[in-house]
Formats: C-alpha cells, structure tokens, sequence
C-alpha cells in the first residue's frame, strides 16, 4: 500500500535515511511523504503500528526488477541428455558414447545412462550392471553417480551430473599434491 491507500491512525515511521521517526499520525506521515515530494509506503502491514517508510516508491520498484533481470540472467537451467545403449555393445561403441557423455558433463548438463533390453536379453541384467559400473569409472572425474542403475519394465536407466566446481578444485589439488609426491 502507498500514499493515500494507507488509512490507519497511526504509523511508525521511517525516513528516507533509515532513522525511526517515531509513531506519528497517519496524516503526518503522508503530509511529512508530500513535502519531501517522495511516497509513503507502507512496509510491515501487520506490526502494531503498522511501518511505513517514506521513499520514492517508481525508483525502488525499478531497482528491485533490475536485480530480478539480473538474478534471471545468473541461473543455469540444467538440461537432461540421454545416452541410449544395449547389452551387447562393444568397447569401440562405449568409448563412443563416454566422449559424448564427457561433453555433456562438462557443459553442465546431467546425463541419463539407458540400456535398453529386448527379448532374451532381459535375462541377462548382470551385463548392464558391469557396463554401468565401467561408464561410471571412466566417467568419475567428470560427474558424479546421482542415482544408480535400477531396472524400470525393460529398461535400466543411471543418472550422472556434474562435478561442482569445488570438487573439480579438490580433484587437482590431490593431483598436484599426487606429482610432488613423485619428484
């Protein structure tokens, strides 16, 4: 609420500084607002006198979108890139589908990992098992497991996602720390 909206008796007020006026008449508020060619806004609605602060009301609400625009522009929407495979994939054909997976943790996506299992292949889930275990080796300094291999009908499906910059740094502090072991 602002300027003339505000119809209670009395208000706390605030200046434009920060400093607490104390609790004065509605009317003097919006009158002490009107001299100063500023707004009065009511703040806390629901404090016992409510507070009100006097401030240019159209210079605030610009700032505060500025700093939405600005919050929007920071965030990183996370896609989900889909890796399909089959039980009787050969190593040339994993080492494939690693590279591309190591693009995509490394533009910050999350991957999901899929075997799909057609027919008598369904019988066999411990060959997935031993192909997931070797994606997630291969792909360990890149992402980290978020949810591990489970069957769903005939499918068996492993998410991945990125490594978080801190772990990245840990990861070659312990390298580095490895190297001057060495020497």
């Amino acid at each position: 609420m602002i300027n003339e909206q505000i119809r209670d008796r009395e208000v706390r007020l605030i200046d434009t500084d920060g400093a607490q006026l104390g609790i004065v008449p509605g009317r003097d508020a919006q009158r002490m607002a009107d001299e100063k060619r500023l707004d009065l806004v009511k703040i806390s609605p629901t404090a016992k006198p409510p507070v009100c602060k006097i401030m240019d009301y159209s210079k605030f609400k610009f700032e505060q979108s500025k700093k939405e625009k600005e919050a929007r522009k920071k965030q990183r929407t996370v896609d989900i890139k889909e890796i399909r495979l089959s039980p009787n994939i050969d190593t040339h054909d994993i080492n494939v589908k690693v590279r591309k997976a190591i693009e995509f943790l490394k533009d910050g996506d999350k991957v999901k990992i899929t075997i799909r299992f057609r027919g008598r292949e369904l019988g066999r889930t411990e060959v997935a098992h031993v192909i997931f275990n070797d994606l997630t080796q291969k792909l360990s300094e890149y992402g980290n497991v978020e949810k591990p291999p489970k069957m769903e009908a005939r499918t068996m499906a492993m998410f991945m996602s990125p490594k978080t910059q801190a772990e990245k740094d840990k990861i070659e502090r312990e390298k580095a720390d490895k190297s001057e072991q060495i020497v």
